[in-house]
């Protein structure tokens, strides 16, 4: 049997985001929609689409039209849900701009998405956004190329303004393929690359989700991953608007103990997170001291999924139909689960099966051909929930779409017998660390501005507590000294903290091919058997 499957057709929302949120303030207007509860703020439905709606009509007032940029760069809270919703029902293009981006990558954002608007808290315990944002805009070889009209932060009587006045109907002629998100990945190759995102792609996909985790208005989802990432704002906001669900937020950011107290405070039915947080909360020295049975599932996903992790989840803390998703920002995100009703061993070695309305294959490297069931190969996938492409980059697009519309997602895997997936590597080299997705090359490239580095490779090296974390090897110019201290000096404040290298090696070479190709394989195979870390590199994943 050929390793192809297709989920069930069901039918799907012929609804947009906004038309969705509508539909649940007339539904359930006193239901619970949202609690941020490092900010004590608690929205039902109807109170979230007044907000989204006094937004969305500030936003017209500021000279926003269906269509312009808006982005929004925070930790999560609710504002970020409002913003969200809000350019959702004026028909304007939310930006996600990763709160850990700093002034290199916030500038590479402003101009490739032409935002007209930016959301941002002024500061809080991570970073001085407004400082950062103040920076690029000063600095003359950006400033004078972004079309930055507003920047808007929260909790100033700027963004008072915009709350103070009614909002009005949202324009009724937004349509499901209309693009409404844009999120940056690494896509492929080169620099980040904006996927586009529209409202059937996005809702559908927390519809679907929501469906296989039984969602309805009872439910509590303890969301501690971030907004700015598809599993924050797709398998969490979406699959929360498609089923009437609460979100609760524990804290701006992850922290374990506040997502123990969240889960028991709020007595969350359903819980999230990469595999990292789910590690964190379990081996809290206060973990015992919670009462986390209100949780019956969850969505363990964004790396790697090591099976005892699974297991220690399922048991301790009462998630008996935990599952894992798989999928990539191109695919927004899902187009894998497991189902609760899989028996256990399913549903923590494999990734799961094809969605519903979601076409899954495994093909040859070179051939492109659907291998038989069993054999390792390239996934791919095909269906609504796959992005219109990269913004302003078509060439790009063409490259990981082909004329059939599959989608080729650089991730290798192997396709059972039964059609469950297994995924084994990546025929990319995308670094993911604690679900951030880090392409070398970008690092690479900040690197070499270093006036000292004459040659520089980046990799990823197992890593226990984040699956991976980003490894250097650099070659510096003749007699040249560093330290990897210095070199991480470098890039604090310029690249999110989570690209930073911190395994760091000074070389004098590099392993090749006999054609000269550098063998990054071989760099971390080498690095593993010098850190001696054989055990981490083998933990067994689904």
């Amino acid at each position: 049997m050929l390793s192809y499957s297709r989920g069930p057709e069901v039918a799907l929302l012929d609804r947009t985001i906004g038309e969705q949120l509508e539909a649940n303030a007339n539904r359930c207007p006193d239901q619970l929609a949202v609690v941020s509860r490092h900010q004590s703020k608690r929205l039902t439905w109807s109170q979230l689409l007044d907000a989204a709606d006094r937004i969305a009509h500030g936003l017209s007032k500021l000279g926003v039209e269906p269509a312009d940029r808006v982005g929004c760069w925070a930790m999560n809270c609710w504002e970020w849900l409002a913003v969200h919703m809000a350019c959702a029902r004026a028909g304007a293009i939310l930006v996600n701009v990763n709160p850990a981006s700093r002034a290199h990558e916030l500038a590479f954002i402003l101009q490739k998405s032409r935002m007209k608007v930016l959301f941002l808290r002024e500061c809080d315990s991570k970073a001085n956004y407004a400082a950062i944002l103040d920076e690029v805009l000063n600095e003359a070889d950006w400033g004078s190329e972004l079309g930055l009209r507003h920047a808007i932060c929260f909790d100033t009587p700027a963004w008072d303004a915009l709350l103070a006045e009614k909002g009005r109907p949202a324009p009724s002629d937004i349509q499901l393929d209309d693009v409404t998100n844009i999120q940056y990945t690494s896509g492929t190759t080169g620099s980040p690359k904006g996927v586009l995102l529209t409202h059937r792609n996005m809702l559908n996909n927390g519809f679907l989700s929501a469906r296989v985790l039984g969602f309805s208005e009872r439910d509590r989802i303890c969301l501690a991953v971030p907004f700015a990432h598809c599993f924050g704002n797709v398998i969490g906001t979406m699959s929360a608007l498609a089923s009437g669900c609460a979100l609760i937020l524990p804290n701006d950011t992850f922290d374990p103990k506040a997502v123990l107290e969240a889960v028991e405070a709020e007595r969350a039915t359903a819980i999230y997170g990469v595999p990292t947080m789910f590690i964190a909360e379990l081996r809290h020295p206060e973990f015992s001291r919670f009462d986390l049975t209100s949780l019956r599932t969850g969505v363990m996903a964004g790396a790697p999924c090591p099976i005892e992790v699974m297991k220690q989840v399922v048991a301790d803390m009462h998630c008996s139909e935990m599952i894992i998703g798989y999928g990539l920002t191109e695919t927004a995100p899902l187009i894998t689960m497991s189902d609760v009703d899989d028996d256990f061993d399913c549903r923590v070695s494999t990734v799961g099966k094809a969605l519903p309305c979601t076409e899954l294959k495994v093909v040859d490297l070179e051939t492109r051909e659907t291998l038989e069931r069993g054999r390792q190969g390239e996934i791919c996938a095909r269906g609504y929930m796959l992005m219109q492409g990269y913004d302003g980059e078509p060439e790009a697009s063409a490259r990981v779409v082909d004329a059939e519309g599959w989608f080729s997602t650089g991730d290798l895997g192997v396709m059972r017998e039964d059609g469950y997936l297994n995924i084994t590597g990546r025929a990319k080299d995308m670094i993911i660390r604690g679900g951030e997705n880090i392409y070398p090359r970008e690092v690479e490239e900040f690197l070499y501005t270093h006036p000292k580095i004459a040659e520089v490779q980046i990799t990823g090296l197992p890593n226990e507590r984040f699956g991976e974390i980003v490894l250097a090897w650099i070659r510096l110019k003749p007699g040249e000294t560093s330290t990897a201290e210095e070199m991480r000096g470098f890039c604090a404040g310029e690249i999110a903290k989570f690209k930073i290298p911190e395994s760091i090696r000074f070389v004098d070479s590099f392993p090749t091919t006999l054609s000269g190709k550098i063998q990054k394989f071989r760099m971390r195979e080498i690095e593993i058997e010098r850190q001696g870390i054989e055990n981490i590199a083998h933990t067994k994943t689904a």
